[in-house]
């Protein structure tokens, strides 16, 4: 599937326009993504393509990771049957739904940030016997755009005849999202679909100290009753036993790696936040589309939340994709206050700053020594 790219220039502004030769830029690409892109690529990112249950490195201090594995690999054995042949296809035709799995019918992984949760979500899905098209595997984000791109009815049919939907970084950021998931994920389980999660926060804790979640509370059960939560405790293990971080370059340093790196992309990191704006967070996969390394210069503490929420996205997006980071400015550790921190997303920008400094790792030989 294709992606169409707008663009208004090669480098950002301040820098030497080279013809030719120059980095390209992020600020400069307004993707454009057909709604048939988004259910092709509902499948586990290139990071996660060729991760396996047996690739899993439980930590042996902390059993519910081994435990999570045996779970996670019955729940996969569990899941043949007619469904995947066909069944759950021709049953949208007919007018009496199926009726619903005694119990929850999926699974929740719950756990801290670095614990392995995409790893193990990805492995279910490589593990679960169906063919790729009747799997599904996508972020939140990119599930409620889906719904946007086609319709409720029309994705509750795409998605409705497959016999596993994984979600990753399932979070409750708003209430119409709480209503909209509550609902889909409903009908889906009503046809028969499974339902695995990834999050930072209990299924019945969603969307608190982020909106109102009281006033949504029987929504909120409702999605909780689909799961049953599987603990996943542990250290973040992109950092563990690995040297510290490299500390941000200069801007001529990060400015000459990215016209020595083809591929690599360019831009001033004030005039990057404010473009991710323009884009929906959905399209910040695309956005990234054959970028070999991203170069920032001048990166500073994030303004408000709003602003760091779209930067966890990009995040998330680089993160999957294995793009190196490479910056000037402030070290990642020094992206979000102290406020945002302590705050109702503050799972989410520790995620993002562990993305990110195991990314800065990634681009230091980029800079020539």
């Amino acid at each position: 599937m294709s992606t169409s790219l707008s663009t208004s220039g090669s480098a950002p502004s301040g820098q030497p326009p080279i013809a030719d030769a120059g980095p390209l830029a992020l600020c400069a690409r307004e993707p454009r993504v057909p709604a048939e892109r988004l259910v092709a690529e509902m499948v586990p990112p290139p990071r996660f393509d060729s991760v396996r249950f047996e690739t899993y490195d439980p930590d042996p201090a902390q059993p519910s990771q081994a435990e999570a594995v045996t779970v996670l690999s019955g729940f996969a054995a569990g899941l043949g049957g007619a469904h995947a042949t066909g069944a759950g296809k021709r049953r949208w035709f007919s007018k009496k739904p199926a009726a619903p799995a005694a119990g929850p019918r999926g699974v929740y992984l719950d756990g801290g940030y670095g614990v392995g949760k995409t790893h193990l979500l990805a492995s279910l899905w490589h593990a679960t016997p169906a063919e790729p098209a009747l799997k599904a595997f996508g972020t939140f984000v990119e599930l409620t755009n889906l719904v946007g791109a086609l319709g409720f009815q029309q994705t509750v049919q795409t998605l409705g005849g497959h016999r596993l939907l994984c979600i990753d970084e399932f979070e409750l950021d708003d209430p119409g999202d709480t209503v909209l998931v509550s609902s889909l994920l409903s009908r889906l389980v009503e046809q028969g679909v499974a339902l695995a999660a990834t999050s930072n926060t209990l299924p019945g804790k969603l969307g608190e100290g982020r909106f109102a979640a009281a006033d949504f509370l029987r929504e909120i059960q409702g999605l909780s009753a689909h799961f049953r939560p599987l603990r996943i405790d542990g250290q973040d293990y992109r950092h563990r036993g690995l040297p510290e971080a490299p500390a941000p370059f200069t801007d001529e340093q990060v400015a000459k790696a990215a016209y020595g790196t083809p591929g690599a992309s360019l831009d001033d990191f004030p005039g990057l936040l404010e473009h991710l704006a323009k884009v929906h967070p959905s399209r910040y996969g695309a956005l990234t589309d054959g970028i070999a390394a991203v170069c920032l210069t001048d990166v500073g503490p994030v303004p408000d939340q709003s602003t760091a929420l779209r930067l966890v996205v990009l995040a998330d997006r680089l993160y999957d994709r294995e793009v190196p980071v490479l910056a000037s400015g402030v070290p990642f550790d020094r992206l979000f206050s102290e406020e945002m921190l302590n705050g109702g997303y503050r799972k989410k920008y520790f995620r993002a700053i562990s993305r990110l400094t195991a990314l800065a790792r990634d681009a230091k030989p980029l800079v020539s020594q």
